[in-house]
Formats: structure tokens, sequence, C-alpha cells
């Protein structure tokens, strides 16, 4: 199902015509209503006239998390704040928080990309969507609760935690469909299964899960579990929230919406753009955005992206799945590791749960590389022999994916924490000496 045939499917050449007049006048926007950006193109010797086809985007200027620190909270607002009626802000641990503000015309966009989205998982305005993303200033509860709402579905907006109500009002009402990050997905599987409620007595049959990076094989885990069919749904708080893309019943790719959030992707330490279908650094450009648009904001994501028109009739791009974050790669002993790239091995192996830890320090300026999995209830034994053979059989899969060999300790059935919101997987004690 498609929820707007004209822009999901628009031609290349149409939708190129578009996105070049909403270019226009986005940097008319900008440049005449945020000082900041302004400066950044008055530095470059730009001027609007520059900017007269989507393809002069390269000429532009390059947003990044800090901009949006240095000008907190308000200082990238391109509308007077009587026209900002909501604001959202990042979940970051660190520093001050990313702040965004939204007009009532940004907020029907964000809902329209969430009703693309979930229109092409199947979901109707006869279904119930129980949304467990958190509420308030992270954009995940209010978002998936605006697009539910806008195809007239109904909304059991449970947000984040108080896992026994959730799986109670879950039976309960009957809901049809999950909205909440992946690893919570899998407690909410596991309360489940330890509720003793029969999965069968669950009317659930498609979820809708971001706001981490998660893979193939979590998938695979998540429609076993809760016997649904699982979708990507894509967003960050700086561009929109969920609803920046999602896929479609191909799974073949994340769609991302490209006539209201141009994407690019560009090689992360030049900044020049890659060869088209190569990997790099995802960027946006907000083409539709009042409130707080963005110029060429880079994700840090990493991924590829595949122009092809989809089995499915789009012709909206595709994105890969994310690897991971380039300011989440880990640097250890001079290898490249991805926290994906481990959690991808954790999930192919029956013996272990979907639950891991990554901790990284270092030890006489040697570094250290400790990876805690979870072993699954039926292969948990007292015998040394049977342990080490397991630990031997993850740790020469490691070493064989990461092309570097950690520690690997196996712990006991529900020993690591879980989450209710975004996992945490990775502990970098080198950061903190």
């Amino acid at each position: 199902m498609i929820w707007n045939d004209t822009m999901e499917c628009m031609s290349r050449v149409e939708l190129q015509k578009l996105q070049s007049i909403r270019l226009k006048k986005l940097v008319e926007h900008v440049y005449h209503n945020t000082p900041f950006y302004r400066r950044k193109m008055q530095e470059m010797g730009i001027t609007p006239d520059d900017i007269q086809s989507i393809d002069d985007i390269v000429k532009l200027p390059f947003t990044t998390k800090q901009d949006l620190r240095d000008n907190y909270p308000f200082g990238l607002m391109a509308v007077p704040m009587s026209e900002i009626v909501r604001l959202h802000a990042s979940s970051g641990t660190t520093g001050k928080p990313i702040v965004v503000g939204y007009t009532r015309r940004d907020l029907s966009v964000w809902y329209e990309g969430v009703a693309r989205c979930l229109t092409a998982y199947g979901v109707t305005r006869n279904d119930i969507i129980q949304v467990s993303y958190g509420y308030g200033l992270f954009t995940g509860g209010l978002g998936a609760h605006g697009g539910v709402e806008l195809i007239g579905g109904t909304v059991i907006p449970m947000s984040s935690g108080n896992t026994q109500k959730q799986i109670q009002l879950m039976h309960d009402f009957g809901a049809n469909g999950l909205a909440c990050t992946p690893s919570y997905a899998l407690r909410l599987a596991e309360a489940i299964r330890e509720s003793g409620l029969p999965i069968e007595d669950f009317k659930l049959r498609v979820g809708a899960f971001g706001a981490e990076p998660w893979t193939e094989n979590m998938r695979k885990e998540l429609e076993e579990k809760l016997r649904i069919k699982a979708y990507d749904i894509y967003g960050l708080t700086e561009i929109s929230g969920p609803g920046v893309g999602g896929e479609c019943e191909c799974q073949d790719g994340t769609h991302l919406w490209e006539d209201h959030f141009y994407p690019e992707i560009v090689d992360p330490k030049t900044l020049e753009p890659v060869t088209p279908g190569a990997p790099g650094e995802l960027v946006f450009t907000t083409l539709t955005k009042d409130g707080m648009p963005m110029l060429r904001y880079r994700t840090r994501d990493l991924t590829a992206l595949n122009y092809e028109k989809c089995r499915c009739g789009r012709t909206a791009v595709r994105m890969d799945r994310i690897l991971g974050r380039s300011d989440d790669m880990l640097i250890i002993r001079g290898v490249n590791v991805f926290p994906s790239q481990i959690e991808s091995v954790i999930l192919e192996l029956p013996e272990f749960e979907p639950h891991y830890l990554i901790i990284v320090d270092r030890v006489n300026n040697i570094d250290t590389f400790q990876v805690q999995v979870e072993l699954r209830p039926e292969y948990y034994s007292d015998e040394m022999n049977r342990m080490l053979a397991i630990k031997n059989k993850v740790a020469a899969r490691m070493q064989s994916v990461l092309g570097i060999q950690p520690d690997i300790r196996i712990v006991e059935p529900r020993t690591l924490e879980r989450s209710q919101g975004k996992a945490k997987h990775v502990i970098d004690n080198r950061k903190l000496v």
C-alpha cells in the first residue's frame, strides 16, 4: 500500500525539478532569516542567486551537531518563536542537548512522513498501534503517535517503561502494531514469555522499530519471538524525528522521503561526494522545513544509497542498513570495529540472547577489548568444557568478522541490563583517561 502515490512514485526527472524549486526557496529563507547560515554563506562567497538547481547543493555549507550546540537553544530558528508550536531535544548524555523547533507546517510534514512509513508496513485506519517509544523531548513517541493518528489508526500512547503494564494492555487492547526501539521490543518479547501468556493470544502483526542501529539477525529474532513482520523506521531529531524514511513490503532498503529530506553521501574525511552507490556518511538538507531548517546536516550515519526503482513501485531512493556512526566507530589496536558487527555475530549463534556489552580500556598503553555475552538458559551449564567450547566458538567467529580477538566473557542468563529505550552497548573507558 502507498500513502502518497504522487510523491512516493514520482519520476526522478520530476522529483529533481521539485527539489530544485524547494532548495532555492529554502536557501532564500535561511539566508534572510538565520544569521548563522547567512554568515556561513557570506564567508564562502555564496548568495541565494548561486543556487539555481538541486545540483548546486554542493556549493552550500555543511552543518554539524556542534553548530547546533553552539547556537543553543534557539539560535538556528528561522521564524519568530511565536510561530514555533513544539520544541524537541536530543537524548544526548553529554554537553547541551540539541534543540529543534517545529511550526504547525513542520509537524504536518513530519506526520506525513510517518504515515507513508506505516502505510508501507500495511497499517490502516482499522489498526491499533502501541507506541512504546519515549514521549516528551525525545521525538520517537510523539512522532509515531502523530503518524498513526494521521492515517486514522488507534494509538495506545504507552511511552517506554512499565513493562508489565505494556504487555497487559497490548494483550487486553488487542494491539496489532508496536512502535519502539528494537532493543526494547526484545525486552517486551522476553517479558511476554515470562508472563506465561501464550504469544498466540496477542494480535501483533507488525513492528515499526528505529532510533538505534539494528541488524538483519535482530530482525529475525524479533519476528520469531513476537510473531510479527519487523520494519525499520528511520529518523533523527535534527531533521524530523522518525519518518524521514522507512522500509516497504520488499524490505530491500529504507525509502527516504527525498521530496522533503534531500540525502547525499559524502566521504566523512574529505566531505566530497562519493561515487553513486558507494558507502559514506549520510547528509540531509530539509527542503520544506520552516522552523529550523538544516543545510547539509552531517548525520554521522554510515550507509549507501540505491536510486533504482523499487519492486514496490516507489521511486524514492533506498538507503542501505546503517553500518554504524562515524563517531561510534571504535578503533582498537588500529582496527576499525562497529558494535553492529559484534551484534550480528551474537545473533547468528543460537546459544546467545541478543544482549551484550562491549568494554574497551587501555592498560599499559595497550587497548583491552572485552565482549560480555549472555547465554540462553537452555545452554547454560556448570560443565567447564561445555562452556569453554561455546566461548571458543564465539571467539573464533568474532576474530573472523572483526579481524581482532576480543576477550569473551560469557555471563549467566538475565545478567546484563535490559533497555527501556535506546540500548547502551559500549563502555569506552579510554575516553575517561
